[in-house]
């Protein structure tokens, strides 16, 4: 007899898997890039500024944050996720920057785990965002379960990240996107805090984009290809061989992070803008945020340095500021708005 399956069980696995598979196996885009190897900054040798005055500062949505950086949203629903995310929150504080955490689907499903995502304490004075599959509306979620995620977190923003590629390829995948943008549109009037749409690693176009501001969404999150790779990463947890070659398919899918922020720019000034997708280190930050974001996300390097130690969190935040400022001196900028008008990137693909 088949024993019934367990979602919240399952969920709460392929959390797990999903931490191990990604600081264990080679899941990043191959063909790919996200883009932004394609621009190049012109130096300037007499940039005529004292290095210490310069000022990396941002807003968003509101809220003023130290450096441009989002530690972007990764995991939560296991022991290990819980201690990470508390690892992240610490230095989020410290830093005045964003964070995000993983999907809190499991902990809808499972409340007792509720703690792993609950990182208010750590970081009282963080922008911080709560995160659930946009699919999700279209199985039972409504405003209630969306609510209930963003207490959690006392979040000041909701994430709905849009994962087509993934569902289709992960065991038992969510794939029934019929009439979504309908329910996004019906949360984002109803919801008291903005809504954030997000990729996975696969980017949103200037069209799409076009369509989710217009349903109500507050903010995009490109989250473009380049990075890891979540084809690859289902891939690995295949259960046959279909999801195993599908995933192995699809494995470069998708939109370069430096086209979906110029393309989406171009159209919609003033929307805020978060580029994530393959950003490693500060010197791609700076080029995101001259191509039109206002932060910049990073995953895989904090996933990394998180699971190492607090410490090795703390180090990366702060070589990141390094870099973005030495980007800003070096191009004889002050500030992020002085460096987004200056022309210092220049396409050299």
């Amino acid at each position: 007899m088949n024993t019934p399956t367990n979602p919240s069980a399952t969920t709460q696995s392929r959390k797990a898997d999903h931490i191990r598979i990604c600081l264990e196996e080679d899941v990043q885009f191959h063909q790919t890039t996200n883009g932004l190897e394609r621009y190049r900054f012109t130096h300037c040798c007499l940039p005529e500024l004292n290095r210490d005055d310069i000022d990396i500062s941002a807003n968003f949505l509101g809220k003023h944050l130290s450096a441009p950086l989002l530690i972007s949203s990764m995991t939560g629903g296991t022991e290990q996720a819980g201690i990470l995310n508390h690892r992240l929150a610490k230095v989020a504080q410290h830093y005045k920057i964003a964070m995000g955490v993983g999907s809190q689907r499991v902990a809808v499903e499972k409340p007792q785990i509720a703690s792993t995502f609950a990182v208010r304490q750590y970081a009282p004075d963080v922008l911080l965002f709560a995160n659930l599959g946009a699919v999700q509306l279209n199985y039972n979620y409504s405003v209630e379960e969306c609510q209930n995620i963003i207490d959690i977190l006392e979040a000041d923003a909701l994430i709905l990240h849009l994962n087509p590629l993934q569902e289709s390829i992960q065991p038992r995948g969510d794939v029934n996107f019929y009439k979504l943008l309908d329910k996004i549109a019906d949360l984002c009037h109803k919801l008291p805090v903005p809504v954030i749409a997000k990729e996975v690693g696969n980017g949103i176009s200037a069209a799409m984009a076009e369509k989710l501001i217009a349903a109500g969404v507050r903010a995009i999150d490109v989250a473009g290809a380049g990075g890891t790779s979540w084809a690859k990463v289902e891939s690995e947890r295949a259960e046959n061989a279909m999801q195993r070659r599908l995933g192995r398919t699809f494995a470069d899918w998708g939109l370069p992070t430096a086209e979906c922020i110029a393309s989406i720019r171009a159209e919609y000034p003033d929307v805020p803008l978060i580029a994530s997708g393959g950003l490693r280190h500060g010197l791609d930050a700076a080029k995101a945020i001259a191509l039109g974001a206002d932060l910049a996300g990073l995953a895989m390097p904090f996933l990394q340095a998180a699971a190492e130690s607090v410490t090795a969190v703390y180090e990366l935040v702060e070589i990141l500021i390094a870099e973005i400022t030495t980007v800003l001196f070096c191009t004889g900028n002050a500030t992020l708005k002085q460096l987004k008008h200056s022309g210092a990137l220049q396409r050299i693909q």
